[in-house]
């Protein structure tokens, strides 16, 4: 009797289990679809808009029936739509990892001040005119590649920072505290060198604040790409670990998990990711924050076996739809990035808010 009941039941879970399975299935097949369409939307469309049989001879062969469209694919398009998909997939899942890390749904990549690092160093070779940021230029080269070691370097000081203090703290509310704290030291340093900086050296500063995808050119991508694509990888690895670390590390550590092993692991990821896309792209805010609600929403799951797809797929579709809207089709001009991830971020974040219970009765 009591055998037929267990058999009964497991039949039952199971049959529950496989609609959901096979929901989730077709829901990330149709993102993998939606998001190859986004690139190829983001490499047609632009000043001049490159037919569809053109653009599938180039991704089949490497060239085009014409040839002034080719040298626009492979030299200028293709980098920019491909830096735009690595780009929201990067930020998307690294943000994802800091609102599972942190149990707050605000949470994104630069949480913990890695983006406030890398302004800083991009202030001080910008900004800055004493012998320091002369002799640094002058050991790394002028230019775009200056800023994107002082962005590095600037990234990855404030993360060497974070993983220190966190060998003594335990708690991730306050490691949480302490990166935005060191955010706001870090920013208002930075503020202080743009109160006294040159009209001219502050333009530049400000322009690369506002982010771009277009100036990351094929070299760049043999750096970038495998900067964003590994971690991102790797984050994989720790869709169990995260699933239990939902309810709480003391959870997670009753279930086996490593849960300081794998907090150090995913900030360490989710910090590169940031600081590689800071220094090629500017801070490019929102995607971060806003992509995951979007895969939630879409995949109906908090599981990162099938979450982690979804959010990547969602971020390739976000920021290639915010690099086509930044290029204003037929238009010769160029919007920021960032003007166009805060159109489509701010009222998803909005959304949470207003969905959040917790949230809106003033709760942490």
């Amino acid at each position: 009797m009591v055998t037929a009941r267990a058999a009964t039941a497991t039949e039952e879970l199971r049959s529950s289990v496989r609609p959901r399975l096979a929901r989730s299935v077709i829901t990330l097949i149709i993102l993998a679809v939606a998001a190859v369409l986004a690139l190829g939307v983001g490499a047609a469309v632009g000043s001049v808009t490159i037919d569809w049989h053109d653009l599938v001879s180039f991704v089949i062969s490497g060239h085009a029936h014409d040839p002034t469209t080719t040298v626009l694919l492979g030299e200028i398009r293709m980098p920019r739509v491909i830096t735009a998909g690595a780009v929201g997939a990067g930020l998307a899942i690294s943000g994802l990892l800091m609102q599972t890390l942190f149990a707050n749904p605000l949470a994104d990549p630069y949480v913990l001040g890695v983006s406030s690092g890398a302004s800083l160093g991009v202030a001080l070779v910008t900004l800055g005119t004493g012998t320091f940021t002369s002799g640094f230029v002058t050991l790394v080269g002028g230019g775009r590649f200056a800023i994107v070691v002082a962005a590095a370097t600037g990234s990855a000081a404030v993360l060497l920072l974070i993983l220190v203090i966190g060998r003594w703290v335990r708690s991730v509310i306050t490691l949480l505290i302490i990166g935005v704290m060191l955010s706001s030291a870090i920013g208002a340093i930075t503020s202080l060198l743009l109160a006294f900086a040159d009209p001219d050296r502050l333009q530049r500063y400000v322009m690369w604040g506002l982010g771009s995808f277009s100036g990351v050119t094929r070299g760049d991508l043999a750096v970038l790409l495998p900067l964003i694509i590994g971690p991102v990888i790797i984050s994989g690895l720790l869709a169990r670990s995260l699933n239990a670390m939902l309810l709480g590390e003391l959870y997670a550590r009753s279930m086996g998990v490593r849960a300081a092993l794998v907090r150090t692991v995913a900030m360490i990821l989710a910090a590169v990711i940031a600081g590689t896309v800071t220094a090629y792209c500017g801070p490019i805010a929102f995607l971060g924050m806003a992509v995951p609600h979007l895969a939630r929403l879409v995949i109906g799951s908090s599981d990162h076996r099938v979450l982690m797809p979804a959010t990547i797929g969602m971020g390739v579709i976000t920021s290639s739809i915010c690099s086509v809207i930044a290029q204003l089709p037929g238009d010769n001009a160029v919007l920021p990035i960032n003007v166009t991830s805060a159109l489509i971020g701010a009222p998803v974040v909005i959304m949470v808010l207003l969905r959040s219970r917790r949230l809106s009765a003033g709760a942490v």
